[in-house]
């Protein structure tokens, strides 16, 4: 059939594709009344299909033409939507196990142009300066618009070392940024951690992989050895992170919350309506958390967030999340290739769709940086400044142990990151209220 497809004039295939079709209108319509093919839209592709092959200035094949039509088609649904050839279902079956080759961008389509929904950490974008919300409308001399998503992935998936210009729109900037980004093979460590102060923990989740709900719950444990058993408090930083896997999302909230739904689907089809409840262990014993977004926190960090903050289990702090409520399944097909076609929707526990609204912090909070200023109360002569002065019990032991360190200060946190600072003032604010009404 393949080859009887191949050799075939145009017009011949459209009749024949023409008179399959009619056969199918007859089966649907025994199957059910209601549901026939548009016989005229279909006659009209065949027409065009036709006067492309016979018309166009050059040659050009039957498999070309089909594969243009089908990613035309899914393109046409919404940004998430498409075909994969196999070698780009490679590449995101790459992406999700958390190592492959490119500048460490996660993108979708805005207007025809890409648009960075965030950076990951620690890779090669991220260290350019590429932020989320920039929309990429050159790589190096080619120009976006009109190219299908895929075909611009596969152009910034080059080789690493290799160097590419992306050239941004960037709002609040009246020209065009041209940046340069040198390759790397991309491996992305989803889940990072630390103390902030005694008691206090932060984990930072970069993106949603298979293995980040265990990775959070390793992190957590170790948090707990450094607190002497117990965290008073956790920052959980889900800033610029562009989501991944819906059963990622699912256990990192489902470490905090003891009952009830973390999230559910709705689509056409029963295989698409799904609800996920939370188990009843919550690693933290109820201790306060802090959730860190911001506009490049989307799909499974608004969903981690969404539950949460539902849940009253934790305060959502920062900037109004981007909105990517749906659910993107993966068809494969028997040549090698696949669909991602978008199946369902996204519900928080309460009922309210994530699709084009975001989750609203409930503290909002501007990606400000500080600096210090002149005639601030930092500049103030106090008693540790006069020549002479007694030495506290304080001062001899931060004596000691800069001798041990060469003597280097940190910068203060309000400084290296601002929004930290702020979650870290209000869990110590949230722990002291928790010890009083207990």
């Amino acid at each position: 059939m393949k080859s009887l497809f191949r050799s075939m004039p145009a017009l011949a295939f459209g009749a024949l594709l023409g008179a399959s079709l009619t056969l199918g209108e007859g089966v649907l319509a025994g199957k059910n009344e209601t549901e026939t093919l548009p016989l005229e839209d279909l006659r009209t592709f065949t027409e065009i299909f036709a006067k492309i092959k016979n018309d166009y200035v050059e040659p050009i094949e039957d498999k070309t033409l089909l594969e243009n039509a089908i990613r035309g088609m899914l393109a046409g649904l919404d940004p998430h939507s498409a075909y994969l050839v196999p070698d780009d279902y490679k590449e995101l079956q790459a992406g999700t196990s958390g190592e492959f080759g490119g500048l460490g961008i996660e993108v979708g389509m805005e207007d025809g142009f890409v648009k960075v929904i965030s950076p990951i950490d620690d890779t090669p974008a991220q260290r350019a300066g590429v932020k989320a919300g920039d929309l990429i409308i050159r790589l190096d001399d080619t120009p976006v618009k009109g190219m299908a998503l895929s075909d611009a992935v596969k152009i910034m998936r080059g080789k690493p070392g290799t160097d590419i210009v992306l050239t941004i729109v960037r709002e609040g900037k009246d020209q065009p940024l041209k940046i340069s980004i040198t390759r790397d093979v991309i491996r992305v460590t989803s889940v990072k951690s630390r103390m902030l102060d005694p008691g206090y923990g932060y984990i930072r989740i970069s993106q949603f992989q298979s293995r980040t709900g265990e990775s959070l719950r390793e992190a957590i444990s170790k948090l707990e050895e450094k607190a002497n058993g117990t965290l008073k408090g956790l920052v959980l930083d889900l800033r610029n992170n562009p989501g991944g896997v819906l059963s990622a999302a699912v256990a990192v909230s489902d470490a905090f919350l003891t009952d009830g739904i973390i999230v559910y689907t709705e689509g056409r089809l029963e295989d698409a309506k799904l609800k996920f409840n939370a188990k009843p262990t919550d690693m933290l014993d109820g201790a306060p958390i802090v959730v860190l977004v911001n506009g490049g926190s989307a799909s499974a960090s608004e969903i981690v967030a969404g539950a949460l903050q539902d849940h009253r289990r934790a305060i959502i702090m920062g900037q109004k999340t981007f909105g990517k409520g749906s659910v993107q399944t993966i068809l494969p097909m028997d040549n090698g290739s696949a669909l991602k076609l978008t199946t369902a929707k996204y519900f928080t526990p309460s009922g309210v769709s994530i699709q084009a609204k975001g989750i609203s912090p409930d503290i909002e909070l501007e990606n400000l940086k500080l600096a210090d200023s002149e005639g601030s109360g930092t500049s103030r002569i106090k008693e540790a400044d006069l020549a002479g002065h007694l030495e506290g019990e304080a001062e001899k032991r931060k004596g000691a142990d800069s001798s041990k360190q060469g003597g280097a200060e940190e910068r203060p946190l309000a400084r290296r990151d601002y929004a930290i600072f702020e979650a870290l003032n209000l869990l110590k604010g949230l722990s002291i209220l928790q010890k009083q009404s207990s």
